[in-house]
């Protein structure tokens, strides 16, 4: 069984949130960097990583992500600020 994550990217604005899940992050948030996102994501330019969760297996990532989905906006953005008061970019704390 693979991992999978939870993750939400904004733009530069911090004024939009897209929440996506994937088995590798790395890979996908550098699709986001390189527009090569959702067309939402790429609307929107949605590619700094301001928040992540990991899980044991992709199912319980797609879960997690349909719960988020449902949440208010101010919640989405209060667990995002939780974890990352200043909204910086994580991109770099995953490549090493």
């Amino acid at each position: 069984m693979s991992k999978g994550y939870v993750y939400m990217v904004t733009n530069f604005r911090r004024s939009t949130l897209y929440i996506g899940v994937t088995n590798d992050i790395s890979r996908r948030v550098w699709e986001h960097k390189q527009v090569r996102g959702s067309e939402f994501s790429t609307k929107y330019k949605t590619n700094i990583l301001v928040y992540a969760e990991e899980y044991d297996s992709i199912s319980d990532a797609i879960a997690r992500e349909k719960q988020l989905k449902r949440w208010h906006k101010e919640w989405k953005w209060n667990l995002v600020k939780q974890h990352n008061p200043q909204l910086k970019d994580w991109y770099k704390t995953l490549r090493g």
